[in-house]
């Protein structure tokens, strides 16, 4: 006699899905169904409108009680991605950066690989009416966009984690990659204390020129860090090459000294 769902092993791990102001706990709900209908668990929740637990999204949720049960709640994008190595963000705007786009059939590939390689990986989904802002994608390594009728685009945050989900259970074990023992790829922490610093040390050199140019600017130096996979091993090389920059200061050629004076 075949088993039922019950005794069948539990397929849960890959991405996490992150989750950004969700507003409905029916629509949560269906995203952990999603989830689990392809064999991921991680969800994270980044202020959720309707508070959390949400009787509503277990509802909807058609049984993965280990979805809802697992779900993590965050106060910012920031905090929700801290951990991750490597992040997808999904957006059908287009946008005026320098990020990789990918469809989810190529985006479900890389994600395969580099959690086959040990590293943790997440999938950014935005707002259910407008997605995520400028600043939100800079945060990520690339985009994934969807292949959608150009006349009907929109697609509820469901849908697409469904799409996303479906494309990494399909990809399989293709194209992995083990990392180099000697290399440990950055998370997002390590990526915003070396932007934290970028802001400090350029603002005080003027850099930005004008402080509503700075946003914009800081969102293309975001996506020109993200867009190479650092690893923590690199980042602390240019980190040090900046430092040593901040501490420079040059001398004064000899005979110059005083002139123009008295």
């Amino acid at each position: 006699m075949a088993g039922t769902d019950s005794q069948r092993e539990l397929i849960a791990n890959g991405p996490a899905i992150v989750l950004v102001e969700p507003q409905l706990g029916e629509n949560i709900g269906m995203v952990a169904r999603a989830m689990a209908n392809f064999g991921l668990a991680e969800l994270r929740l980044v202020n959720p409108r309707d508070g959390w637990p949400n009787e509503k999204a277990r509802a909807a949720a058609s049984r993965a009680d280990h979805v809802i049960d697992g779900a993590r709640v965050f106060s910012d994008v920031a905090s929700a991605i801290a951990d991750l190595h490597f992040l997808f963000a999904t957006t059908a705007r287009p946008r005026d950066n320098f990020k990789p786009v990918r469809g989810p059939v190529e985006a479900a590939r890389e994600l395969r690989a580099r959690h086959g390689g040990g590293q943790k990986t997440g999938i950014l989904f935005g707002r259910e009416r407008w997605g995520l802002t400028n600043e939100e994608v800079a945060a990520a390594d690339g985009i994934v966009t969807f292949p959608v009728n150009p006349a009907f685009a929109s697609l509820n945050v469901a849908q697409a984690v469904l799409l996303m989900s479906y494309e990494w259970m399909k990809a399989g074990g293709e194209g992995v990659k083990p990392v180099s023992p000697e290399q440990t790829p950055a998370t997002r922490a390590h990526l915003d204390s070396l932007f934290a610093y970028l802001d400090r040390v350029l603002s005080e050199r003027g850099y930005f020129r004008t402080e509503d140019k700075k946003p914009k600017m800081m969102d293309n130096l975001k996506a020109l860090f993200t867009r190479p996979g650092f690893t923590v091993e690199e980042l602390a090389v240019l980190r040090g090459v900046l430092t040593s920059l901040e501490k420079f200061s040059p001398k004064q050629p000899k005979g110059k000294a005083g002139e123009g004076e008295g």
